[in-house]
Order: structure tokens, then sequence, then C-alpha cells
């Protein structure tokens, strides 16, 4: 497991395990939260974070950028244009060039609309950017991002904030068997188990924010995540036994007495 790494776009990570930094009480709470959990990538939401303002609080001053990294993320953006915008600040903002991106369908069930995702991911990558896409669960949809040169396809496991977990394994499963980019479970995840879930299907790491931040208690919640990440990656690298409909003893049936 000591090199057993998460590469995206040349980069190498220990942790698999993505946490968002939004809707904690505070950005105390969010910081203590995240050196619980081990990440050590961190979603941002360029237009509702704030990370220039000197005048109010600055993430930076709880999470620094020397020692994490940062992800830039397109939440809130409704159209290609929205989430090109976004992410073309947040390049000038910090020189970041890896991001996340997200345009959303509507606001009822925050789905993304993948023809404006598709689109933006060209775009993005004909720029430099190396990008990670939250889509649907669609494999199609999935190929063709990694056409288009996505860094990473992040597919969703529910509805964003849902805690439903992990809705469709079949899709997960034919994602996986498609593409040797990085696949990171993103929205929906509601308990810890759940990241075992993504992790034991193949998934290269799993992006969590609702779950953590909204938990009765975020720390407790951080670690079990930590803890359910590296348990199925564990699982999954084991090579669990084929499942049959019959059973079959443990003991030998040979040489009874």
């Amino acid at each position: 497991m000591k090199k057993d790494f998460l590469k995206i776009a040349n980069r190498k990570f220990k942790s698999r395990l993505i946490v968002g930094t939004g809707k904690y009480k505070d950005m105390s709470e969010c910081a203590k939260a995240v050196k619980l959990s081990g990440a050590e990538i961190v979603t941002v939401a360029v237009r509702r974070v704030n990370i220039e303002n000197k005048n109010k609080p600055l993430l930076m001053d709880y999470l620094n950028p020397k020692k994490i990294t940062y992800l830039p993320n397109t939440a809130g953006c409704f159209t290609s244009e929205e989430a090109l915008r976004t992410l073309r600040l947040a390049r000038e903002i910090g020189g970041w060039k890896l991001v996340k991106l997200e345009v959303l369908g509507d606001k009822k069930t925050l789905y993304p609309d993948m023809i404006e995702t598709l689109k933006s991911t060209k775009v993005l990558t004909k720029e430099g950017f190396n990008v990670m896409v939250y889509c649907t669960d669609d494999p199609l949809m999935a190929k063709k991002l990694e056409d288009v040169g996505a860094s990473a396809i992040m597919p969703l496991a529910a509805p964003i904030g849902s805690g439903l977990g992990i809705q469709n394994k079949i899709n997960i499963r034919i994602i996986r068997s498609q593409t040797k980019l990085p696949i990171i479970v993103d929205a929906g995840l509601g308990q810890s188990s759940d990241a075992a879930i993504a992790m034991e299907l193949g998934c290269d790491g799993v992006l969590v924010n609702t779950a953590i931040a909204r938990a009765k208690n975020p720390y407790q919640m951080a670690l079990a995540f930590k803890n359910s990440v590296i348990a199925g990656r564990q699982s999954y690298l084991s090579g669990r036994i084929e499942k049959t409909f019959l059973g079959k003893p443990s003991s030998p049936t040979k040489g009874i007495i």
C-alpha cells in the first residue's frame, strides 16, 4: 500500500479521499475536518469561497495551499460560458490548472448538463487545463469525456447532497472497465460505508463534502471516511472471492475423523 498512489495528471497523492470546503459552520471547523480526513486535495468553489478578499476570512489562512492541493471548481455554474469564465479566473488568481468542472442542468436535481459539460471540457483541455469532470454515471458520456482529454472522470453516486449513496453500481463498473483514467465518485455519498463500496468497485477515489460537513460530528465522520477509503482500496486490491449460490464449507471435507 506504501506505493499505491492516486495519480491525476502526472501528480501523485497518498490519500484517495478528496474533501469539499463548503457547508461547514466556519473555516476553523472545515480546516480541522480536512486535517482529520487526511485528504491532500480540497475542492474550492471559486464563486462562493473567499480566496482573494483580504478584508474577510481567507480560506488560505486555514488551509495552506503549499501543503494541500486546491482544486478550484465551478459549483453553481449552469452554462458553459459561466464555467469557462470561472476557471479562467481561478487560473489568473492562483495559477491553478488542475480544476474540477461541473455544469449543472437545473436547480432542482443539480444533475450535470452533459452537453454543456462536454463542450466545456473540449475548450478547457485545449487551453491547457487538467480537467476533472463531474458527470452522470452514463458510460457513453464518460467515454466521450475521455476522448476529448479529461484528466479524471467523476460520476455521481446520487444527486448532490442527497446522501443516498451509490445508486448504480453496474454503470460504475462499466465505466471502470473501459478507461484507465482515474475515476472519482462524486456527489451523493451519505456515510463512510458508501466510500468503501466505491473503492471496492475499483474507483480510484471519492469526493465528499456534505456527508462530512453536515454530520452531527463532522470530525468523527471525517475519520470514518478516511478509514473506509483505505479499507475499500485494500479490499479491492486483495481480490474478492467469487460469488456462488451454494454454500462452501470453510473446513476440509477430506480426512475427517
